[in-house]
């Protein structure tokens, strides 16, 4: 089962996907990949407060860190007893955009649509929807959200359920039953 929960900052949705996670234990092993690189202060007080959530867990998650070559990590961990979140794919999006070498954004996504198939057991992405706002006056920033929105739609179409979270609430996107023809 291959599931994406998308949002907004501060929307609920890793709390969500850690929820979800926890369903499938103990049954699983819970394997929480992160992909953030806390370059200040801010963000460092944000990684601590996830650890401290998962920490208060019934349940003990492995922690592993990637900031880059997530299909490498996904094709390594995945298994039919195991559940990998991974939080958060625009972190991870951002690592690669600003990576030296430019053609790694493209190969590692690339790549992690391909290792979609082979991943056994349950993997729960969760991503920051970031085509909700107007278009960017930065060069990076327009790249970026170009970027990202192409790639939620090519991972959208390879996962099993995708839900958008608002205000803490999930919203079902998919299965659902509206059918657009291209």
């Amino acid at each position: 089962m291959k599931t994406l929960i998308l949002g907004g900052v501060r929307s609920g949705k890793s709390r969500i996907a850690e929820q979800l996670a926890l369903q499938t234990a103990p049954q699983k092993r819970l394997i929480y990949i992160a992909t953030s690189m806390p370059y200040d202060g801010e963000m460092q007080e944000r990684v601590k407060e996830h650890q401290a959530q998962r920490a208060l867990s019934a349940y003990s998650w492995t922690t592993i860190e990637e900031k880059l070559y997530l299909a490498q990590v996904l094709a390594e961990y995945s298994a039919a007893d195991t559940t990998i979140l991974v939080d958060c794919l625009t972190l991870w999006m951002t690592n690669l955009l600003c990576h030296t070498d430019k053609q790694l954004l493209q190969s590692e996504t690339d790549a992690l649509l391909q290792q979609l198939d082979g991943i056994k057991g349950q993997v729960i992405f969760v991503s920051n929807e970031t085509g909700l706002g107007i278009v960017p006056m930065k060069k990076l920033s327009r790249q970026f959200v170009d970027k990202m929105g192409l790639f939620h739609q090519q991972l959208a179409a390879n996962c099993d359920q995708v839900s958008f979270v608002i205000a803490g609430l999930s919203v079902a996107l998919k299965p659902s039953n509206l059918a657009v023809e291209n």
